[in-house]
């Protein structure tokens, strides 16, 4: 079957991007921690497809983005999820919870 298509794995960023936006605004460097962190640091996200996806998000009208403080003091980015991005989150979790039960039944079954 070969590696998963870009945009499988595009579109499983970006909802892990939403995902951890749902306590609340991050910048990107949080982001990269926070879904490491809940993975247990089994997930890793690079910089290089970190930003391209935040912008993708932002231009969708999932999320929005303001410069503030980080908690060093310095200017960042920070992202928050719109309600459009709440619902698109809620979408796509549903899709992946059905693939990943259609792959679970073919693994126990074929």
């Amino acid at each position: 079957m070969g590696r998963p298509g870009k945009d499988v794995l595009q579109g499983t960023l970006e909802m892990l991007v939403l995902r951890a936006l749902v306590p609340g605004p991050l910048h990107g460097y949080g982001i990269v921690k926070r879904i490491e962190e809940v993975s247990d640091e089994a997930l890793r996200v690079e910089e290089g497809s970190l930003y391209p996806a935040l912008h993708r998000l932002e231009q969708d009208g999932w999320i929005r983005a303001e410069w503030q403080a980080s908690e060093t003091g310095r200017r960042a980015r920070f992202y928050s999820l719109t309600a459009a991005g709440k619902k698109r989150l809620a979408d796509e979790q549903e899709s992946w919870r059905r693939l990943t039960r259609a792959v679970e039944r073919v693994l126990r079954f074929a």
